[in-house]
Formats: structure tokens, C-alpha cells, sequence
């Protein structure tokens, strides 16, 4: 497929790229069922104990995996075949959903076990977010790369929307409805795949295989993120704004004590930062950023923060779901931002594990987020957890503004080599 072709059929033509629409298809199937099983896991949870710092504590299970094996996995994902690595991921999460099912219907089901299975649940993702990463580049031209990256976003996006509200609404026909759906999106995922084709091409040059072998080669991503800092500010900027102005492990909270609704509310909820995002995805796939990247980038992460804080003083729902709709809007300006400039400004040698170095900072953000807010709820209360957070992330974009000029001075997606 050239460039021409691409932008003569415009969005629609990457989904009849075979290998694309393949790996496009896996990780629709992966993110719905990751998405519809934190729906699950959260109501279960908060049912099972009432205390929001144990919300906390599973974003901290499935962090602290990443944590630990993230550079190790870029450094399997740069060695081995990325397909095979990537369907064995999704294999062991469809497990996983099959022993929180027989938990549940055994009822064996306690904290304690969900934090082992979180943890195992953050194992598995530690190793399928840099070989993915690593993969999608294989899979189309440098010229169209920004377009698919937003194509890929979207993805997330559509099944973040869809997942959330299909795991509430299942979850409602009971536990084990949710979880026996999620292994089965997670076994179809692994089948997608597994079925791509090989690379045409060894990752790296026999010099690069050999220094493969020794342990430099595992911290060598974090190595040349350090050196490269417009991409250390934009995946760090990514990182303390959704650390601190992220609220999605309040959610239970919100939709049964603040909100009064149920587990389809509290999937609307979830489902709504993944509309805004999913919006924009779609408008950033048919026009790209041109121009004054890392100025966008800056306002984007702005309007998240404003959107925290909103979201946090409000007691209404359709309120709260439009706030959560707007900072899931500028995230994904963030998030594009982000996901570009890591992939264009790394070799193919190295994308493993620098992917391996931006999970790490995603996990931070998301999981470890979780915990950050379950335990600022549990000292301060809700409400002013959700507010200060908001707050810290616009004290954030600040620093960086002045900690790293190189994002600020960021133009063109399309000159980054």
C-alpha cells in the first residue's frame, strides 16, 4: 500500500490492509475485555469491602508487574517474534478472566485473590504493551504512520466506550456473565494475533543481536528516552497529568454514593472519557496535526485538569458525564501526541524497548494513579481527591512548560526521524 494510496481512500482503506485490520481487530477484542473487566472487578470489589483505598490497592497489583518486568519484556519484544509474544499475553488474560469466573461461582472470590489476579492480569500486560507498540510500525508506511496511530487510538477508544457499558450491563445478568465474556474477547484477540504475518526482516542487524544478550541492552530504552528530551517530556508530562488529575478508580464511588446509579451508571461513566477520546481519534485520523505540536499538546493536557476539577465538585450525572467526555477529549491530543513521537524518533532496533520505558509510564499513570486516588480518598474524602488532583495537574503543565522548551518547540509530526 503506498502513501498515495492511503490518502486517496482515506481512514477507510487502512482497515482493508490485511495485517493492520488483523492486529487492528486483536486489540479492539483486548481492550474491550480489559475494559469490561475493570468494570467487573471494581463493583465486585467495592460490593465485597466498601473502602476505597482497596480500589486503590488493584490499580497498585497491576502496576507494580509492570514496574518490575516493563524492561525486561521491551527487551523480549526486541528478541522474539512479537506476534507470538503478543497472542500469549492475550492467552493468559483470557485465563485469568476463567479464574475470576470460578471464583465468583464458587464463591471463593476475596480481596486477597483479586490482588493476585490483578498482579497476574499486570504481568501478562507488561509484556503485550511493547510488543504491540513495537508491532504496529511493521505494519504500515513511515508517511501514514501518524494516521494509523490515530486509527490504532481510536480503537482503544471505541472499546473503551463499549466495554465499559457491555461490562456493566453483563454484570448485571451477574459476575460470571462479565467474566466468561471477557475470556472469550481475550481468546479471539489472541487468535488475531497469532495469525499475523512474520516480519520481513530480523528486528535489529546480527551486531545489535549480540549486544542484545547483555544486560546493557535491557536499560538501553531508558538510556535513549533520557537522551532524547522531547520525548522524555511529553511521556512524562503524559504521565503526572493523568497520575494526579485521573479519577477513574473513584468511579465506583461517584456512581453509587455521589451519583446514585448503578453498575450500568457506573459503565456510562467509564464509557465517557473514551466518547471525547474517541471523537477526536477519528478527527486526528483524516487530519493529523500539522503544525505547533507541542503547544497543542500543552493545551490539551490544560483542558484535562480543568475537566478533573469539574468533574470532581459535581453531583449531577449528565454534568459529571460531560466533564469526563471533555478531559477524555484532550487526552487523546496527549495521548497522539505521545504515541507518535515515541514511535517516528526510535529506530526499529530499539522500539521494543523504548515502548517497553513509555508503558512503564502509562502503567504509572493508570494504575498507579488508581492508587493515588484511592489513597488521597481514603485521607481526604472523595470529592477533594478528585479536586486536588485536578488541580496538581495544572501545576504540572506549568513545570514542564519550563522544565523541557524541546517539547514546547515541537512542530511537525511529519519531520520527526
Amino acid at each position: 500500500m503506498t502513501s498515495s494510496e492511503f490518502h486517496a481512500g482515506g481512514s477507510a482503506l487502512i482497515l482493508r490492509h490485511r495485517p493492520f485490520f488483523r492486529f487492528w481487530v486483536g486489540q479492539l477484542c483486548s481492550v474491550s475485555a480489559f475494559q469490561m473487566l475493570s468494570v467487573a472487578i471494581g463493583w465486585q470489589l467495592y460490593e465485597l469491602t466498601h473502602r476505597a483505598l482497596d480500589l486503590g490497592l488493584v490499580g497498585l497489583a497491576e502496576f507494580l508487574p509492570v514496574l518490575v518486568l516493563a524492561l525486561p519484556a521491551g527487551h523480549v519484544a526486541d528478541r522474539f517474534r512479537r506476534r507470538t509474544v503478543l497472542a500469549i499475553c492475550y492467552a493468559v488474560e483470557a485465563l485469568i478472566c476463567v479464574a475470576f469466573l470460578a471464583g465468583s461461582l464458587t464463591g471463593i472470590l476475596d480481596p486477597t485473590l483479586v490482588y493476585g489476579l490483578a498482579a497476574v492480569l499486570g504481568t501478562a500486560r507488561a509484556f503485550a504493551s511493547p510488543a504491540a507498540s513495537a508491532l504496529m510500525p511493521s505494519l504500515v508506511e513511515r508517511a501514514v504512520f501518524g494516521r494509523a496511530v490515530a486509527w490504532n487510538s481510536s480503537v482503544f477508544h471505541a472499546a473503551s466506550i463499549a466495554g465499559p457499558a457491555l461490562g456493566g450491563l453483563l454484570y448485571g445478568f451477574g459476575a460470571g456473565a462479565a467474566y466468561a465474556s471477557c475470556a472469550a474477547l481475550f481468546m479471539l484477540g489472541a487468535t488475531m494475533a497469532g495469525s499475523l504475518p512474520p516480519p520481513s526482516a530480523p528486528a535489529g542487524t546480527p551486531s545489535e543481536a549480540r549486544e542484545e544478550s547483555k544486560l546493557t541492552s535491557v536499560f538501553a530504552g531508558l538510556s535513549y528516552i533520557w537522551r532524547d528530551k522531547a520525548i522524555l517530556g511529553t511521556i512524562s508530562l503524559d504521565l503526572f497529568a493523568v497520575l494526579l488529575g485521573g479519577a477513574t478508580a473513584l468511579l465506583p464511588i461517584y456512581a453509587r454514593d455521589i451519583l446514585d446509579t448503578g453498575p450500568a451508571g457506573l459503565g456510562l461513566l467509564r464509557a465517557a472519557p473514551a466518547l471525547g477520546a474517541l471523537a477526536v481519534a477519528l478527527f486526528l485520523a483524516r487530519r493529523p496535526l500539522r503544525r505547533h505540536t507541542g503547544v497543542t499538546m500543552y493545551i490539551g493536557v490544560v483542558i484535562f485538569g480543568l475537566g478533573t476539577c469539574v468533574f470532581a465538585l459535581s453531583e449531577n450525572f449528565l454534568v459529571s458525564a460531560a466533564a469526563l467526555l471533555v478531559l477524555g477529549a484532550a487526552d487523546m491530543v496527549s495521548v497522539f501526541v505521545r504515541s507518535s513521537l515515541v514511535q517516528l524518533r526510535t529506530p526499529d532496533a530499539m522500539r521494543g524497548r523504548v515502548s517497553a520505558v513509555n508503558s512503564i509510564f502509562i502503567g504509572a499513570s493508570n494504575q498507579l494513579g488508581e492508587f493515588e486516588s484511592g489513597v488521597t480518598a481514603a485521607w481526604f474524602g472523595v470529592v477533594p481527591a478528585a479536586l486536588i488532583g485536578g488541580i496538581g495537574t495544572l501545576a504540572v503543565v506549568g513545570l514542564w512548560l519550563f522544565l523541557f522548551p524541546d517539547l514546547r518547540r515541537v512542530d511537525r509530526l511529519d519531520e520527526e526521524s
